[in-house]
């Protein structure tokens, strides 16, 4: 067993964090505790992470039970939390602009990653044109038939057991025709390297070469690249401006009748720049706080 406490932003509001997770039933939160269970899958382990407020920042433990992978989980935990994310840039940025009070409610909530590559595809192709209710749900039906549970925790299937799924079982499980062969697809491009999940290679990657090589495969759009893009390699500059809950959100905020349109979010979204993947999280978590 090893433990680790890490020092964050005093701004850091993982108390918001864990409230925007809870909405996926595969996590295992205790918002009471300020605790959640990770699944690390380049190691195969399950480590849990403890946020307390101090009078000076905000305390995270970390806690493993493999000393030899420590070093590694560290850093896999540092990326998909976000733990250097500062905020005090982002309310300044946005603090003469329509987007003021937006920032004021929700300044602190960091962007938290997806628990591995491969799962975010999975989750942004299963959850493409559904509501959250059912689509949270029809993920949850996926996993627990084809992923492994470690400690409590679900783990997604690995690319080569979703490569053998038949598609008439995912039918079965109310998935459309078309997406099971989506998400079984996407599993054989995986295996036959036409998509690189390798995170160092990425990175190295523009915003529009990843999604340049991302929709060459058939089931991912746009959508599903920048999704990818945001919550899967942690960029911050994005905004999906064909996201509907993106729409109804800057409706609302800006009192228009109808909903903007797509050229209009691009136009007003670059002088959100180099912020606006914070501008998409924010507006969706004033639609799930209404909800």
């Amino acid at each position: 067993m090893w433990e680790q406490l890490v020092v964050v932003d005093e701004r850091y509001l993982f108390e918001e964090a864990l409230h925007r997770l809870k909405i996926d039933p595969l996590n295992v939160i205790d918002e009471e505790h300020a605790r959640i269970h990770i699944p690390i899958y380049h190691t195969y382990e399950v480590v849990s992470v403890q946020c307390t407020r101090v009078s000076r920042g905000v305390h995270m433990l970390i806690k493993g039970k493999d000393s030899t992978t420590k070093e590694a989980v560290l850093l896999e935990i540092k990326r998909i939390l976000g733990i250097d994310q500062t905020f005090d840039q982002l309310e300044n940025h946005f603090s003469t602009t329509p987007l003021e009070s937006l920032f004021q409610r929700h300044n602190g909530t960091p962007i938290i990653l997806e628990w591995s590559l491969f799962s975010c595809l999975l989750k942004s192709i299963i959850h493409q044109q559904l509501n959250t209710k059912f689509a949270a749900t029809l993920t949850t039906r996926f996993v627990q038939k084809y992923g492994e549970k470690i400690d409590g925790v679900w783990f997604y299937p690995t690319p080569e057991n979703v490569a053998l799924i038949p598609v008439e079982e995912l039918r079965t499980l109310s998935f459309s025709q078309r997406k099971a062969e989506y998400i079984i697809d996407i599993a054989k491009a995986v295996l036959e390297k036409k998509i690189t999940l390798d995170l160092s290679y990425l990175h190295t990657l523009e915003n529009q070469e990843v999604e340049k090589q991302l929709t060459r495969i058939r089931g991912i759009g746009p959508w599903t690249a920048q999704s990818f893009l945001m919550f899967g390699l942690g960029r911050k500059d994005l905004f999906p401006v064909g996201d509907i809950g993106l729409q109804n959100a800057l409706k609302h905020i800006y009192g228009f009748e109808n909903k903007p349109s797509k050229e209009w979010m691009e136009k007003e979204s670059q002088s959100w720049s180099p912020y606006r993947s914070y501008v998409a999280l924010y507006l969706w978590r004033s639609l799930e706080r209404k909800e």
